[in-house]
């Protein structure tokens, strides 16, 4: 080989070289702006997983309780309908100790009420209400004149709020006005 093939470069990396720009650098400044926005970036995911888990954390406590208080409210049911049920039967009416009976369980019932107070479990009130869907279950509806059409006429089981959440609707039954024959029949014939 001759020393002008030694010294002379290679065209096939030259042209490689000629291809490839140089990359321009970033400035000093861009690369602050970069960083700083990431940052920024980082910093408000974290805050915004903070806030998550603290709504979640509250949220456990203020509704981790909810199916308990829930199902409890079975016991109360049954002290409500216990009492009932002793006091229309007719064989214990006549028992000396049935007062004192009732008044037990009506203590019971009451301690179970403010247990149920003390942890934000409130009954819902339908005396003299509208009914709400939110916060009512219709179970029928009785022709009523004397009463507003959609107003609650008997409670048939009593509803719960846990704080402002829903614990369980309460059933109740709903005035309707009355409608005359002729209108109902008139009516059937439209539905058919």
């Amino acid at each position: 080989m001759s020393e002008d093939n030694k010294k002379k470069p290679d065209s096939s990396h030259e042209g490689v070289e000629k291809k490839q720009e140089p990359k321009e650098e970033k400035s000093i400044e861009e690369k602050l702006k970069e960083s700083d926005d990431k940052l920024l970036r980082s910093l408000a995911e974290i805050e915004n997983q903070r806030r998550r888990f603290e709504k979640e954390i509250k949220d456990a406590f203020e509704f981790g309780s909810f199916n308990f208080a829930k199902e409890s409210l079975a016991i109360l049911d049954n002290l409500q309908r216990a009492k009932l049920a002793i006091k229309n039967d007719e064989n214990l009416k006549n028992n000396k100790d049935l007062d004192k009976f009732l008044e037990n369980i009506t203590i019971i019932e009451k301690d179970l009420i403010n247990i149920f107070e003390k942890n934000r479990i409130k009954k819902i009130d339908t005396e003299n209400k509208k009914f709400d869907p939110n916060l009512h279950q219709a179970m029928s509806e009785i022709e009523e004149e004397n009463k507003e059409t959609g107003s609650i006429i008997q409670e048939i089981q009593s509803g719960y709020m846990l704080g402002e959440r829903l614990l369980r609707p309460a059933l109740v039954s709903v005035a309707k006005k009355k409608i005359e024959r002729k209108e109902e029949k008139n009516q059937k014939k439209q539905d058919k």
